[in-house]
């Protein structure tokens, strides 16, 4: 018997028919864990919830997220109100959600966080311990896939940016367990070797779980020990992990790492010229300032009479001799009279004035005689006269 084939809009059509009116499908409050979370830019909010045997795609349209008090991100655990219906162009039936609260933080996500507090207590996080990029690197290490587009990214925007670069592929699992041993590693080995003058760390976007191993003790230490500087571009934009906070710098994109750490030979050349016309103008300023000050200075007097200045300074010094001379002979005058003005005095006092007025001085052993009481019979005595001296002896003492 020929059975007439429906198509599969029509098939598509009878499920959603069939869950739509299901009274318990058409609201169902769900437990589980967010993961795979977007919001798109016209504002509705597109995720996946899970526990841990399944998963169900969800999606909350912008009239409903407007009355949301927190923001959804992957690992938050959540309960949500809604219903289940079929999403008929691509067969897929998901969970319109209505509303969300939050019903604590999921396994993963808590882990994280317990890890980055404990990593940044440890100071792995410090500004005093980043390196700087360097300005214009020869060699760039790329730690990605070999197969993803990350690769392919950073090399069309270095190229772009300066051929001379050279990039060298370290290829390492992105996801899944030990992929931050193998990361690790490789960190180490081009540490080892120096193979390049700055790492790049970088995979595409994900959920919490594709991401984990860039959230591992493992690699945040390697990150921290490396001697080359690394840049973290681990996800889209919004992603963080703990190598993000732990590298040198934090790109939000592969793409961008690529621009962080290629300098753009275009603008570097545009610079060099800016730099090589601005000393240009400069130089020439100050060319002519100094020409104008070597015209004033041999327009004065001192380049065009370079021995006026000197004459003058003789005359002055013959000026000053002048009255140093009178000055000296002034003051010599001047001691002259006081000398004798001292003189006159002291000779009107001079016991020789008084002997040349027919006075004698008596002595005896070589004492002026002033009383008789200083003497006595047989003494032997010298009489000074103003013309000589005599020599006597004491006789005979009468007092008054």
């Amino acid at each position: 018997m020929d059975i007439e084939p429906i198509t599969v809009e029509e098939l598509n059509k009878y499920i959603k028919t069939k869950i739509d009116g299901d009274e318990f499908l058409n609201n169902v409050y769900v437990r589980g864990e967010i993961s795979n979370f977007k919001l798109h830019y016209t504002g509705h909010m597109y995720f996946s919830l899970k526990d841990e045997k399944s998963l169900i795609k969800c999606i909350m349209f912008k009239n409903n997220v407007q009355y949301l008090n927190f923001m959804p991100k992957d690992g938050m655990k959540v309960c949500i109100l809604g219903s289940v219906s079929v999403f008929e162009r691509d067969g897929v039936y998901q969970i319109y959600a209505k509303a969300m609260k939050q019903d604590g933080i999921g396994s993963l996500y808590e882990t994280y966080e317990k890890m980055k507090a404990k990593l940044e207590e440890e100071g792995l996080f410090d500004k005093e311990h980043k390196k700087r990029i360097p300005m214009f690197p020869k060699t760039i290490g790329v730690l990605t896939s070999s197969t993803g587009a990350v690769i392919r990214d950073i090399i069309n925007v270095s190229t772009r940016r300066n051929p001379n670069v050279r990039i060298r592929l370290m290829p390492v699992p992105v996801q899944g367990p030990g992929a931050e041993k193998e990361i690790s590693l490789a960190i180490k080995k081009a540490n080892e070797e120096k193979i390049a003058d700055v790492l790049i760390i970088g995979r595409g976007g994900g959920s919490l779980e594709d991401l984990w191993p860039f959230n591992e003790e493992t690699l945040a230490r390697a990150i921290y020990e490396s001697e080359i500087p690394i840049i973290s571009a681990v996800g889209h934009e919004t992603d963080f992990t703990i190598a993000d906070f732990v590298a040198d710098l934090r790109a939000p994109t592969p793409s961008a790492a690529a621009e962080l750490a290629v300098p753009n030979i275009a603008d570097v050349k545009y610079t060099i010229s800016s730099y090589k016309n601005r000393y240009k103008v400069a130089l020439k300023k100050k060319v002519e300032l100094m020409k104008l000050r070597y015209e004033k200075c041999m327009a004065r007097r001192v380049f065009k009479e370079p021995l006026q200045n000197i004459n003058e300074n003789y005359i002055l010094l013959d000026n000053l001799i002048k009255s140093i001379n009178k000055n000296v002979i002034n003051k010599i005058n001047k001691s002259r009279l006081l000398l004798n003005e001292k003189a006159s005095k002291l000779d009107a006092l001079s016991p020789l004035k008084t002997i040349s007025r027919g006075y004698a001085i008596t002595e005896k052993d070589g004492k002026i005689i002033k009383s008789i009481n200083q003497l006595k019979c047989g003494d032997k005595l010298n009489i000074r006269y103003n013309d000589g001296n005599v020599k006597a002896s004491v006789e005979e003492i009468n007092n008054l």
